[in-house]
């Protein structure tokens, strides 16, 4: 952003929307939210809003994919990271990152997950949300199936080991958000350590990064 202006290059004006969107929900809710409350929280004119989306509706749902990119993130890997590192390494950026400047991960979450709860009046957003929660789901499943190819995890179910590790991700971080429990995504993380990525390795195979 120029400060002499006030105006930003183009490749920034989406973000400075959706961060802008971000304070406007923090400080409105969904189903109060208007346009010019994220407009209100811009350096630049409202306009801008409308030249680059078709109203609320389709400015929501480009705020969806957004958040989901940033929660999504990257997981930087190569062919020293093992299975199970890059399994802590997944895991860990679902239920603890990252973090940004401005909003803490769980101020992000939260805003998420009012919009995940409106999800079940909306099918195009549910199907976004989907897409999601499969492309996290298969991203684990892939790393089982990968550590148990090259020898480092026993033969399991990747499918159902994946599907399983993925709810005890999303159900922490909605007993956090939803019940105040702020233990919860760390109580997960040692239950999934002790009863289920434990699991993985042979009785006869000490637990570690393979």
């Amino acid at each position: 952003m120029s400060e002499s202006d006030g105006t930003v290059d183009a490749q920034d004006t989406r973000e400075v929307i959706m961060e802008a969107t971000f304070r406007a929900l923090r400080e409105h809710g969904y189903s109060d939210l208007r346009v010019r409350d994220i407009g209100a929280e811009m350096d630049l004119s409202r306009q801008v809003i409308h030249y680059h989306f078709d109203g609320k509706y389709d400015l929501l749902s480009s705020f969806l994919e957004y958040v989901i990119e940033q929660y999504e993130g990257s997981i930087e890997v190569d062919e020293e990271t093992g299975p199970r590192e890059e399994l802590d390494m997944r895991i860990d950026r679902c239920l603890f990152g990252p973090e940004r400047e401005g909003f803490s991960h769980w101020d992000r979450m939260t805003v998420y997950h009012e919009l995940y709860a409106s999800a079940q009046h909306d099918e195009a957003h549910r199907e976004l949300f989907t897409e999601h929660y499969d492309r996290l789901r298969e991203r684990i499943v892939d790393v089982i199936e990968r550590g148990i190819e090259a020898g480092a995890f026993r033969e399991v179910d990747a499918d159902l080991m994946g599907q399983l590790l993925t709810d005890l991700i999303h159900v922490s971080r909605e007993r956090r958000l939803a019940l105040g429990h702020e233990d919860a995504p760390e109580s997960a993380r040692r239950a999934i350590d002790e009863f289920v990525l434990d699991s993985l390795y042979r009785a006869s195979d000490e637990p570690e990064n393979q």
